[in-house]
């Protein structure tokens, strides 16, 4: 009962700075974290991140398989006019873009099987190490609905920390970096839902 107070008041702490910061109906908030769940495998993933507990020569092998290289290759080949353009654009080789996009969803193979709403949720409120941090990226994932992000917050899906799409982006990285480089303005994270989420497992 206590935990559920807890949960109700920190909720609608979040609902009236968003509904006076930033202009969003306090009702249509209270519906959409009705349906929030606050996840402790999250908190405990974020607590014992493999990147933090494995050394070099055991990490090395999980991304620098034969298999990924050639994914990459392939990958690469697809997508070489919009690596090139990005690339002249930014400054950033496309050997790395390439890589990064690898080691993070493998192609866009696993893009995480948590609803970022969620996520977020959890660890801005009950994860005191970094809850500045995750409380802005909170309020930034709602920040981001518009023409360039037209998905419905409940059915977003990511990774435990709530990062999103091919290259694992935290929502003010989307707001800051993302960009549409066909006719569709908008930002592209499909796969990003709960079905595909599933599929993963």
């Amino acid at each position: 009962a206590a935990a559920q107070q807890r949960r109700r008041e920190v909720d609608q702490q979040f609902i009236g700075q968003m509904s006076d910061r930033h202009g969003f109906p306090a009702q249509d908030l209270g519906q959409l974290f009705a349906q929030v769940e606050s996840r402790p495998s999250i908190v405990q993933a974020i607590s014992r991140p493999a990147e933090k507990t494995k050394p070099w020569r055991d990490y090395r092998p999980i991304f620098l398989t034969p298999q990924r290289a050639e994914q990459g290759l392939v990958f690469w080949r697809e997508n070489a006019a919009l690596l090139d353009r990005v690339s002249a654009e930014f400054g950033v080789p496309p050997e790395i873009i390439v890589a990064i996009i690898g080691v993070e969803t493998s192609y866009g193979r696993i893009t995480g099987r948590y609803r970022v709403l969620d996520a977020l949720v959890t660890l801005a409120f009950y994860y005191p190490p970094r809850a500045e941090f995750f409380r802005k990226e909170l309020a930034q994932l709602f920040l981001l609905q518009g023409e360039t992000f037209p998905y419905q917050l409940d059915e977003v899906m990511g990774s435990y920390a709530g990062a999103m799409g091919w290259g694992q982006f935290m929502p003010s990285s989307i707001a800051n970096y993302a960009r549409s480089y066909d006719d569709d303005p908008r930002i592209d994270l499909s796969p990003y839902t709960r079905d595909h989420a599933e599929a993963e497992r």
